[in-house]
């Protein structure tokens, strides 16, 4: 696979952060990139190249992705599988805490569940292989960087994936309007969380699958929250003191 285009400082110093492999970072040639120290910092220390380059060079690398001046081609994405999602909850002796999308096709909400369960210390994501958004420049620049500490994982089927979770003991949750109060719910142990896209919410079969079905109370006239904000309210509801 080729190398992935990683867009604005965020993203790019938490890719120097994370150890990921860097081809080449680029600068805007004669800008004062706001915070472009630490990244020269980081890049200095790991050996990696930094090149000035005009503000045409760097559009044409984001694709419309806001890069602040600086970019970086990196190493795609190296997914995981389920059970090494599993070691790194032995591995920090945690009980498992995942999240797993459901058919998340805006690349800005998929980015911005990453950065609510890596900020909620969930160990993973789980997306399909299909009917999902890539994890492209738009996912990663979204979850500021968090994309590139957290794990992610592709399966090929979600609801089959839900009976293995079970199977192992984890307590599969689903966000849905006609779930019970999230407030009443005890969320400790083993668990997931299933996040729907932002059009039809969680496939029937899959929320058949889950263990409980639980939503956030809504007081206004709109009857429904963006995923991404559901999703990070209902995470930090579910973090094991």
């Amino acid at each position: 696979m080729s190398n992935q285009v990683v867009a604005g400082r965020n993203a790019v110093f938490e890719a120097l952060r994370s150890g990921k492999s860097i081809d080449c970072i680029y600068l805007q040639k004669g800008g004062k990139v706001k915070g472009v120290e630490r990244i020269l910092s980081l890049a200095k220390a790991a050996g990696v190249v930094v090149k000035q380059v005009e503000m045409q060079k760097l559009d044409d690398l984001a694709q419309g992705v806001v890069h602040q001046g600086v970019c970086a081609m990196v190493a795609p994405v190296d997914f995981v599988s389920l059970d090494q999602l599993f070691q790194i909850a032995d591995s920090r002796k945690q009980p498992p805490f995942l999240v797993i999308c459901d058919e998340i096709l805006d690349p800005h909400n998929l980015g911005a569940i990453i950065r609510s369960a890596e900020c909620a210390g969930a160990q993973g994501v789980i997306l399909p292989k299909r009917r999902s958004a890539p994890v492209n420049s738009v996912v990663l620049k979204t979850s500021a960087g968090a994309a590139e500490h957290l794990a992610l994982c592709k399966v090929g089927n979600i609801a089959d994936t839900i009976r293995l979770l079970q199977d192992k003991g984890v307590w599969v949750y689903c966000a849905d309007m006609d779930g019970e109060d999230y407030r009443k719910v005890d969320f400790s142990g083993p668990r997931a969380l299933v996040v729907g896209s932002e059009g039809k919410g969680v496939s029937k079969l899959v929320k058949e699958c889950c263990d409980k079905v639980v939503s956030l109370p809504l007081k206004g006239k709109i009857n429904s929250l963006n995923a991404s904000v559901a999703a990070g309210i209902l995470l930090y509801q579910m973090i094991d003191d």
